[in-house]
């Protein structure tokens, strides 16, 4: 409705604001620890199925990202004084697992090459040449490449795109014409997991997906789509635990005072004296890019500066 109609955008914002304001700008500062002056988390290792970390008390893994004013409370994260915060985020992790997974010849190709998968991905959807992808063209293949990732319907996608479900359909119809090794894929990793129970990760990890056989249609897709997810999501969590493991021997073994703050998901975020930030962002670029060995290249875009907002 908030296309049409100002009260619902009106309504949006303030639902924006006070979720802003009732969850971290007023909650957070309550939960600093005196003695240390700093905001503690408990990690929890096996709380998600999927095999990636949790956060809790407070979930620092859900501080907003996506909205520029949901942005600004990333600038109240400061390191010690004089400090730098590091972060390193893994690019695209899920599609370029999807790419060594699925084996699909046009997806290697691009990551192989180096090029902007969503532009690539337009370029072929819509026939036009990559120079001219317009930002919505792009738009609508990023949200069919992250959305294949998850198993999203035409529904699902004329959703998020704002679009009608014939125009979705003709996107994802169009995707699984290009990319013919991912619908194998998933076509295959459905079929197996129905008859194992299970989703594995790459390293052997299983995930029990006991719906996969339900008489109800509706848990029955959410199964299938938790099971083409599963080994993506899953093995993308098992890549950054031993990325983690390594950074924090080579932090230990170059007697840096470099610390590992925070995991979220596909980024860590570390703290660091100046003289170190160079050194420490380079390592752990090098230690999480090269991590395992895929089909294609594993990439981390690093950044520093004075908050976790900047260090961008």
């Amino acid at each position: 409705l908030a296309a049409d109609h100002e009260i619902a955008r009106k309504v949006l914002e303030y639902r924006q604001l006070s979720k802003l304001k009732g969850t971290y700008v007023d909650a957070l500062p309550l939960l600093i620890d005196p003695s240390s002056g700093r905001l503690h988390t408990t990690f929890n290792q096996a709380g998600a199925a999927t095999g990636r970390l949790s956060s809790s008390n407070p979930n620092l893994q859900n501080i907003p990202i996506k909205t520029e004013l949901g942005r600004e409370i990333r600038a109240a994260f400061v390191p010690n004084q004089g400090w730098k915060m590091v972060v390193a985020d893994y690019s695209q992790i899920e599609l370029r697992l999807l790419a060594h997974m699925s084996r699909d010849p046009m997806l290697l190709d691009a990551f192989r090459r180096g090029e902007d998968i969503h532009t690539r991905t337009a370029s072929e959807v819509f026939g036009v040449a990559p120079l001219m992808v317009t930002p919505e063209m792009r738009r609508g293949a990023k949200a069919v490449n992250f959305g294949i990732v998850y198993g999203q319907t035409p529904f699902g996608l004329a959703t998020s795109l704002g679009i009608e479900r014939k125009e979705a359909e003709t996107y994802i119809r169009s995707y699984f014409e290009l990319y013919k090794g991912v619908r194998k894929f998933l076509d295959k990793t459905i079929a197996e997991v129905r008859t194992a129970g299970y989703a594995p990760t790459l390293f052997g990890r299983k995930r029990p997906i006991p719906d996969m056989n339900s008489s109800n249609a509706n848990a029955r897709g959410f199964a299938e789509r938790t099971a083409v997810n599963t080994p993506l999501q899953g093995t993308a969590a098992d890549l950054i635990k031993l990325a983690m493991i390594k950074i924090d021997r080579e932090l230990h073994e170059r007697k840096l005072r470099a610390r590992m703050l925070l995991q979220v998901h596909d980024e860590l975020v570390l703290e660091a004296p100046p003289e170190e930030t160079e050194e420490v962002a380079e390592m752990v670029k090098r230690e999480m890019e090269t991590v395992y060995r895929l089909e294609v290249p594993l990439v981390v875009d690093t950044g520093i500066g004075d908050n976790w907002r900047d260090a961008k």
